[in-house]
């Protein structure tokens, strides 16, 4: 598994970088989106997890929840366009099970549309090092510590 100043980023799962966002296509077809190890430690414990509801459109590019911090409120930004085919109802209840263990809390399970187009744009996790730590070192964000 990669790591990245002190960030875990599992190498079986695709990375939208500049988003901060995982996904993990699921047998079925439909693809899982979460926040990376990295979101969390900029974002600091999380407060409140709002996601779209099941059943309704996101287009590429737009937010796909609100996440909320202490320090800071702002979209999840989805890769891919497509249908909330569910939701992580525990993330909801308990946000700070993203603070916990990011890549086992999920955010929302899309079918997405043109997933064939958007997977390249995706960076898979054993390619990902090098480019979370320009983005890192970009954004002056020294690492994940504790």
């Amino acid at each position: 598994m990669p790591v990245v100043r002190g960030c875990n980023l599992p190498d079986d799962l695709l990375y939208d970088v500049e988003s901060h966002t995982w996904y993990r296509e699921m047998p079925d077809g439909k693809v899982r989106i979460g926040m990376t190890q990295v979101a969390v430690a900029l974002a600091g414990k999380l407060v409140a997890f709002t996601p779209k509801k099941a059943g309704k459109p996101i287009a590429a590019g737009k937010s796909c929840a609100t996440v909320e911090s202490g320090k800071w409120v702002g979209p999840a930004k989805s890769a891919a366009g497509g249908n909330v085919a569910a939701v992580n109802d525990a993330l909801v209840a308990t946000p700070t099970l993203a603070n916990d263990d990011p890549y086992a809390a999920w955010m929302v399970e899309l079918e997405p549309e043109n997933w064939a187009d958007v997977k390249p744009t995706l960076t898979p996790g054993a390619a990902v090092a090098d480019k979370y730590d320009a983005k890192m070192a970009a954004d002056g964000f020294a690492g994940c510590g504790g």
